[in-house]
């Protein structure tokens, strides 16, 4: 039917206990929610919209200049076959060869880990009192990014009654409980098969005041709590 809605489709996977933020965003973008699926670590939430038509004018106008320019690229060409090794040339082809311009300082590429090294940013937070507002600058700039450092457990506890599941309170450097330095850094109702241990040595159980290579996704900074969500990704023994 002609006046049948069509609609476009998205899949956006959240955190635990940050669904409702997603929600209300996406629906101010117009997207309306279908079905929510939660699971024990992130919820799966399906949206559709109704696609905008586009108008048959303007379709028509497109159409025809991609007519008119497939004419004129025919055309160039047809004239232009016989000077092509002529027209090349030493300077044409380095500056074709010319490598793209690196990132600059402190803006990582989407699949680069964040690490001291290669952010100011976070390497200043890594030593900063927990409750320093640049957590929340840091984490509401970097949300879905992934993070790297070296840290130590400083706390663990079981999540709610389940005895394989745990809540994991993480700090930046060796001294595990006796950290005081940097961000609390937490992983929220995980096991230990969700912390991906790798390594020489990859051990069967964890313990508070074990060494990491942490990376993981950055999800929120609880202002309240003074704690850094983290979602993790790897853990690396060393």
């Amino acid at each position: 039917m002609a006046d049948e809605i069509k609609y476009e489709y998205k899949v956006v996977q959240t955190v635990r206990g940050t669904a409702g933020l997603v929600i209300s965003k996406m629906q101010k973008d117009g997207w309306e929610l279908v079905e929510q699926l939660p699971g024990r670590l992130r919820t799966t939430l399906n949206f559709r919209r109704p696609k905008r038509p586009l108008p048959w004018r303007l379709i028509g106008a497109g159409a025809a200049v991609l007519v008119v320019l497939a004419a004129v690229i025919g055309t160039g060409v047809a004239l232009g076959d016989g000077d092509e090794e002529k027209g090349a040339s030493p300077s044409s082809t380095a500056s074709s060869e010319k490598p793209s311009a690196t990132p600059p300082a402190d803006e990582p590429t989407a699949a680069e880990v964040i690490t001291a090294q290669n952010n100011r940013e976070f390497a200043a937070l890594l030593k900063a009192d927990p409750c320093d507002e640049a957590n929340v600058n840091f984490a509401d700039k970097h949300e879905g990014q992934t993070v790297g450092f070296d840290g130590s457990i400083r706390h663990m506890a079981s999540y709610g009654e389940d005895q394989t599941r745990y809540d994991f309170l993480l700090g930046p450097g060796d001294k595990g409980p006796q950290t005081t330095d940097g961000p609390s850094f937490k992983y929220e109702d995980v096991n230990t098969g969700n912390l991906h241990l790798t390594g020489k040595q990859v051990p069967a159980t964890v313990a508070v005041g074990d060494k990491f290579r942490f990376v993981a996704e950055v999800i929120e900074f609880n202002t309240v709590q003074c704690v850094f969500r983290l979602a993790p990704v790897s853990t690396e023994t060393r």
